[in-house]
Order: structure tokens, then sequence, then C-alpha cells
């Protein structure tokens, strides 16, 4: 199987969101893979799929400082992104990829981490969907479903500002924002960190699709994007920095919030799953769950699957028991994969809502 290679060099920052988007809209059956490649010319902020960004982002630090908020089709965390991240994507025909995200991250990481050995750092593959070096974090990786196409999204890590990463995000307080920063430089590690500099570009790019070749047993091949391709990137930049899109999950809450009525209660709660935080926004009535928002840093295949999972649960019982039998029958009665979450884990943040009205 042949893989098509895109490389667009440094974009603007909303095209390098743009790209991948953009692109899977063009996939058919009958497309080859594509990887593109792309770094941003200037910084901005992702937000996952899922997330709430008034939960997630310091909106007034961003809006002053000049960074836009871009929300993404993948799930996921928040996070600061600038010049030093070099993007990769995979977008595969859903019939030439894995069905199920368990196999597609260890498939779609193993050339990642084997690029990053040719270039003398000692990376692993840490379920479900991060790449450590020696306990540090390095990079992490999204999936998504969009149009027919499936996303492998991810990048390689040459550099990271964590001073800014740490500013971008809602805290509580200042004193503990000066923890966060800290945490990050702990916690996660870049190509400068191991190696002292960053390689060049084209070196990491020519280890990467050789190790493409062996692992994925493809054929990559350098090409330009068409003008159809080039098309559908516009109306995806187009789509991304429309309101409606960017704000769709506080946009959600509002519209639960105004169903409020007497001996009802509207409270959240999260829970950090091994997949990721999830939080929820409850409307409880006669001990069921009346309506049920959830947010969070997670993956969800397909995109609107924890939307669909939010409405099943809607008339269950309000125990840990119930919610949890009904979140797993959803999840596999209507084929939802939420790798690291389980019904058990919704149950948990349902359960956290339930008690703070308590």
């Amino acid at each position: 199987m042949r893989l098509r290679i895109l490389d667009f060099g440094t974009v603007s920052a909303l095209r390098s969101q743009a790209i991948f988007h953009g692109l899977a809209e063009t996939i058919t059956a009958e497309s080859d893979p594509v990887l593109s490649l792309a770094s941003p010319a200037t910084p901005y902020v992702s937000v996952g799929m899922h997330q709430e960004i008034a939960k997630e982002v310091d909106e007034d630090f961003c809006k002053n400082a000049g960074l836009p908020i871009y929300r993404r089709h993948v799930g996921g965390g928040a996070v600061y992104l600038d010049e030093n991240q070099l993007f990769t994507h995979f977008i595969y025909p859903k019939d030439k990829a894995p069905r199920r995200a368990e196999q597609l991250y260890p498939m779609f990481i193993e050339p990642v981490v084997a690029t990053y050995h040719d270039l003398g750092i000692e990376a692993e593959f840490r379920p479900s969907n991060d790449i450590h070096v020696k306990g540090r974090k390095i990079g992490g990786t999204g999936a998504a479903s969009i149009g027919d196409a499936t996303v492998m999204a991810g990048s390689f890590m040459r550099d990271f500002d964590t001073a800014t990463m740490a500013r971008c995000l809602k805290v509580p307080s200042e004193k503990f924002r000066d923890k966060l920063k800290s945490t990050l430089d702990d916690y996660m590690t870049t190509m400068l960190k191991e190696l002292g500099e960053i390689p060049p570009r084209e070196l990491i790019i020519e280890k990467f699709l050789a190790r493409c070749a062996s692992v994925l047993d493809v054929e990559p091949y350098m090409d330009k994007a068409t003008e159809a391709e080039l098309a559908a990137i516009a109306e995806a930049e187009v789509a991304l920095v429309d309101p409606e899109w960017t704000f769709v999950q506080g946009r959600k809450f509002v519209q639960m919030g105004v169903k409020i009525s007497s001996g009802t209660h509207l409270t959240q709660a999260m829970h950090k799953a091994p997949g990721g935080l999830i939080r929820v926004h409850l409307l409880g009535r006669d001990k069921k769950v009346a309506d049920l928002l959830i947010s969070g840093d997670f993956t969800c295949l397909p995109p609107d699957g924890v939307d669909r999972l939010a409405a099943h649960l809607v008339g269950t019982a309000l125990t840990h028991k119930a919610l949890g039998a009904a979140a797993d029958r959803g999840m596999e009665e209507m084929n939802i994969e939420m790798p690291g979450v389980t019904g058990s884990d919704i149950a948990e943040a349902i359960m956290g809502a339930v008690e703070t009205s308590e």
C-alpha cells in the first residue's frame, strides 16, 4: 500500500489545525492513505473535542496574549502549541485502518517511537495513547473519525514552553499555577531536553518516513495537495473559527440549564479515569437522570458517541450500579469506544454530582 506524504512546512496557526480536518473530508474508499506534516508559524491553544473551554482555559489571558483558541475534532486535553511541534496526521480511508482504538494507537505510535530511538531518545509507548521517555511524557496522540476517514493525530516534541502552557490553563489560584508549571517541567520532556539540541526538521522527517515504510508496510511518496484538498482545508478554516463550533460544549450547558424547575438539581462533578478527565453536568429529578452533559479530555469514537451515551442514560436511576451497567450497555450497543473509560468511570462521575446536590 502506498502512503501519500503531504509536507506543508510552516503554516498559519489556523491552517495547522485545518489541514487534517480538510484532508479527511476529501478521503474516499479508493484514496491512498495520507500522512500530513506541518508546524504552526505562531502559537495558539488547541482544546479537545469534548472539553468545556470555560472550565479548562484562561480565556482572558489568551485574549490579552493574542492566543487564538481552536477546538479540534480529536479528543484529549487543552494544549499550548507553537513552532516547536512538528504535527503528524495519518489520514486513512476507514477500511484501510483498524476499526478499534486499541489497535489504532499501537499501530501508528510505533513508527514515532522507532524514530525517536533512531534519533537517540529512549521512547516507549505507554497505553493507551502516550509516548514516554523514562517516565516523562514526550507526546500524546488522538484518534478521530471524520467523514470517511480515520485520523490519528500526533506530533514530534522538539521543545515545549511549559510556562505559557501553565498560564493558558484555568487554575484555582496562582499558587496552584506555580505548582502546575513545576509539574510540567518535571513530567514532560522534549528532544531539546533529551539531546541538548533539536535535530534538523529534514532529518526527523527522513527517519520518520523510513520507519513508516518498515513498520506500517507502506511505500511513502511525496506529493502536493490538490486544488480540491486546498479548498477543503480553506473550508475547514472557516468552520474551526465559527463560535458555534468553538464554544459548542458551553452552549450545550446553557441549553441544559434553562430546563431547571422546582424540585430539580443541576450539579456538576468530575472523575479522573485512566483514559482522561470526565466532567459531568447532571440535571437530576426524582432520583433519575433528567438530562446529562458529559465533557472532558478523553477520546471518544465516533465523535458524537459521548452525546449519544449521555442521551442513552436519561431516565436511568441515580445509583452507581444502574448507571455503570447502563453506560457499559450503551457503549456496547452503539459501538462507542472510549479508551481507558468504563461504564463504572461514567457512573463515578455522575454519582459525584449526585453527592454534590445532597
